[in-house]
């Protein structure tokens, strides 16, 4: 199967700041997209974040929110579904005027969702395993 890429664009605050979700506490809270200083864009990437409302470990993949993941599937769905049907018309191709016959029909496509916005509803704080990457908590 042919390979496609969505692009999908996350909101960010007024200040700079992702919303993110722990796996854990599913609490919410928000990070800074990028380096907010050289220290911080000096420092190695992280294998593991930690949740600064429960505690708890998760890789950095680990912390979309519900209506992140939601949107971002939503917004791959029309582009899936038009992968496939190029596919089925790719198999199907050397059927025409066999025995078999194959017609991809009209159907309904995907609607892509409404974009996410990003309100400001919480407050910078130093976090406390590393103070050169303020987060936002409620």
């Amino acid at each position: 199967m042919s390979e496609f890429e969505v692009s999908v664009s996350i909101p960010l605050d007024s200040d700079g700041f992702l919303r993110r979700e722990c796996p854990h506490c599913e609490g919410q809270f928000k990070w800074h997209d990028g380096p907010a200083n050289e220290e911080a864009e000096n420092a190695p990437a992280a294998a593991t974040y930690y949740c600064p409302l429960c505690g708890q470990p998760a890789t950095p993949d680990s912390w979309w929110t519900r209506d992140q993941l939601a949107y971002a599937e939503g917004m791959a769905a029309p582009a899936a579904m038009e992968a496939v049907a190029e596919e089925l018309d790719r198999a199907f191709k050397d059927l025409k005027g066999g025995f078999i016959s194959f017609e991809r029909g009209k159907g309904v496509s995907p609607e892509t969702p409404m974009p996410l916005t990003e309100i400001d509803d919480m407050e910078i704080v130093v976090s406390p395993c590393h103070a050169y990457e303020p987060i936002k908590v409620a």
